[in-house]
């Protein structure tokens, strides 16, 4: 397919690197009179399987070329006819991008790759993403992108024109905004591409790359980041999409496996352990008692939260960390009490979590065989959940037939059994994963028909419109108007009728891989007969859109 020196002007404007660019113009020059014998030793242009261009020159190549025979006329004129260096350089490049597909890659950043330093210098709020969407499809070889940016990850989602070049654009540019060296963000990146992105963020939708195996906040920042980028430019329809099929795959992964069932820590494990122990009536009305408010003694609190408790007495030795807790969890009822109201509010409460530091036990027999019995609703026994090493609960108290107690050594078994069942029900959602990922791989593929289409309806229009023309002008301009719309019309309707079948064979949903194969087979063949140079004029519109990007 030829290729229209400007639109080769264009793209070596946008997309070839300026020193390589120069560097080539140079060697142009230096070779334009060379004459046949150094012309055919020029290094030439290969491509490796991924597209990236390289250069191979045998090591004699430029002393021969300085030994060549002093430049006449004859060979000038001769070697002025013949390609030079230069547009090889062009050729390749243009033969390159337009047999190249265009990539979705993931550079990435997260808890298992880089410290926590790092990410926090890369993390971009989420205020910023649409500004930064915008710079990143500023960059000559990014088409579209999206950044998920959490407290684990930082990762930006590109559809790049070429891999290699589109993550070197990238890497530089989370460089230039965090401030840490390229050469840093390289030691700990990750990079994933076409159907490795794709079941990567499958994965993070489905909960399966958290820290929490199954853990449902990541879903939700995946929708938020599809929220945010609706009507950004930049966040087109393969990234859109992308980020719209990880949603279904996390909420069917977690409605189909219910992965998400089952404390895998410590705290939450205490909480479900609570619950489990008292009546399912009692769930809403049963009081609730925690013993110390550090960090374990919070995300207990967390936990209670989540299930539904919406208030809750917290003993400490000082207010200022209740009153923090208070401050972050909002519209919950958080009573503080001191450390040496505890028994008084023991004798109050139905479940009693502990989770302090004291190296030695808070609650023994003798402290609690004189406490008011528990209510019969919630189950008639006081149950002591302690989460401390050393124990806050002293084992005697299981002695008492108003008290049970369960210690860490109790809920570490819950906690083993429901990771394994978490893990089982993770190879479940791989399958559901793999199933969802070649939907979507089917789907992105049909998308290479679309520019088939328009451009053989607008062929099929320029035809029309030209015929059209000559035989109006054959009947000359006395025609009534009702007459000329008539021959319109009719015309139209030839025309669709003919592009009827061939458009039914240009479209699919994608769903069926046999369909989609030849549907793509249709799409090429129309290509050949028609001349429609489908991919020529798709990367063309690209490249002058880039170009105008940084002339404005």
């Amino acid at each position: 397919m030829a290729v229209s020196s400007a639109f080769v002007g264009a793209k070596l404007e946008a997309l070839l690197v300026s020193n390589t660019a120069s560097s080539s113009m140079s060697a142009s020059a230096a070779h334009v009179g060379l004459p046949a014998s150094a012309r055919a030793r020029r290094p030439a242009l290969s491509r490796r399987n991924w597209g990236v261009i390289r250069c191979e020159a045998a090591p004699d190549a430029l002393a021969q070329a300085d030994a060549a025979e002093p430049i006449n006329a004859a060979s000038f004129s001769a070697s002025a006819s013949s390609l030079s260096a230069l547009e090889q350089l062009k050729t390749s490049a243009a033969d390159r991008y337009t047999k190249e597909r265009s990539s979705i890659v993931v550079i990435g950043l997260s808890i298992h790759t880089a410290p926590v330093e790092m990410r926090e210098k890369l993390a971009i709020p989420e205020a910023e993403w649409p500004r930064a969407i915008s710079e990143l499809c500023g960059l000559n070889h990014i088409e579209e992108a999206a950044v998920l940016s959490t407290c684990n990850r930082m990762e930006i989602y590109v559809v790049a024109l070429s891999r290699h070049r589109g993550v070197k654009e990238v890497t530089e540019w989370m460089s230039k905004t965090s401030g840490i060296p390229a050469s840093e963000i390289c030691e700990h990146r990750f990079l994933l591409y076409d159907q490795d992105a794709t079941q990567h963020i499958f994965e993070v939708s489905a909960g399966l790359d958290s820290l929490v195996l199954g853990e449902g906040q990541i879903l939700a920042q995946v929708k938020q980041v599809v929220k945010v980028g609706q009507g950004v430019v930049g966040f087109g329809r393969n990234i859109s999409g992308l980020f719209k099929h990880a949603i279904t795959v996390g909420k069917r992964v977690r409605t189909e496996t219910n992965i998400a069932a089952g404390a895998v820590s410590v705290s939450s494990a205490a909480v479900e352990l609570a619950l489990m122990k008292l009546p399912e009536a009692s769930h809403s009305t049963a009081r609730m008692l925690i013993v110390g408010a550090g960090k374990m003694g919070k995300l207990v609190i967390k936990h209670l939260v989540a299930k539904g408790c919406t208030k809750m007495v917290v003993v400490n030795r000082s207010e200022d960390r209740v009153s923090a807790i208070r401050e972050e969890i909002k519209d919950v009822e958080i009573i503080y009490k001191p450390l040496t109201e505890m028994l008084t509010c023991t004798a109050e409460a139905d479940a009693v979590f502990t989770s302090t530091a004291s190296e030695t036990p808070l609650f023994l027999k003798e402290h609690v065989v004189d406490l008011p019995p528990v209510a019969p609703n919630v189950g008639g026994l006081r149950l002591f959940v302690d989460i401390s090493v050393p124990r806050n609960v002293g084992a005697c108290v299981n002695d008492l037939e108003t008290a049970r107690v369960y210690n860490v050594d109790d809920l570490k078994e819950v906690v083993a059994a429901n990771k394994e069942d978490r893990l089982r029900k993770a190879m479940e959602a791989q399958e559901i994963i793999a199933e969802e990922s070649k939907q979507f791989e089917a789907w992105r593929d049909s998308l290479e028909t679309v520019p088939t289409i328009k451009k053989l309806r607008a062929y099929a229009e320029r035809i029309r419109g030209a015929e059209l023309e000559k035989c109006l002008s054959k009947m000359g301009d006395e025609i009534p108007k009702k007459s000329r719309k008539a021959v319109d019309d009719l015309s139209r309707g030839i025309v669709n009728k003919l592009l009827h079948g061939p458009m039914q064979h240009l479209r699919c949903d994608g769903s069926d891989s046999r369909t989609l194969s030849e549907t793509l087979e249709n799409m090429h063949a129309l290509n050949r007969m028609f001349s429609l140079e489908t991919e020529i004029s798709v990367l063309e519109q690209k490249i002058r859109a880039k170009v105008e990007q940084t002339q404005k």
